[in-house]
């Protein structure tokens, strides 16, 4: 009598770990878009931290973004890099080349940052100037410098 197992058996067992396999790919897809959630939620808390030290520096957030309201880039000489950077990451996390998912709104006494989620679409995070830092939906982050 032969030992081993049969050709069938073995088709069996491989079935097994690719039905396993697949289980677990579908349910680690959820926790990644959340894990980039958490991030962009991150970069934007390091974003309210700079805005604090632009107003310190300067007495004012007027520096915070660009001219065109997308991102949080800025010609601040001593913020600009980091802002920069955080923007970057902001991007990748959305998958997306530019600052199109980041809005960015500053005046000399208030600001309102929001950056789209990828985990929650139709909804970004939002930070402002008073101190909320909250899940609102898209395009409430504006001239208003609240997150309502």
């Amino acid at each position: 009598m032969k030992k081993g197992f049969t050709l069938i058996e073995l088709l069996v067992v491989i079935a097994i770990i690719g039905i396993l396999a697949s289980i677990v790919m579908i349910s680690m897809s959820g926790a990644s878009n959340q894990a980039k959630d958490a991030r962009i939620q991150g970069n934007l808390s390091q974003v309210r931290s700079i805005a604090e030290l632009i107003q310190n520096d300067d007495g004012s957030y007027a520096q915070l973004c660009p001219a065109t309201n997308l991102g949080v880039t800025t010609t601040d000489d001593n913020y600009g890099t980091q802002l920069g950077v955080i923007q970057a990451d902001i991007d990748s996390q959305q998958g997306v080349s530019s600052s199109a998912s980041t809005t960015c709104y500053d005046s000399a006494t208030a600001y309102c940052v929001a950056a789209a989620l990828v985990g929650d679409s139709g909804n970004e995070y939002c930070i402002d100037s008073d101190g909320r830092a909250t899940i609102v939906a898209v395009g409430t982050c504006d001239s208003s410098y609240e997150c309502q």
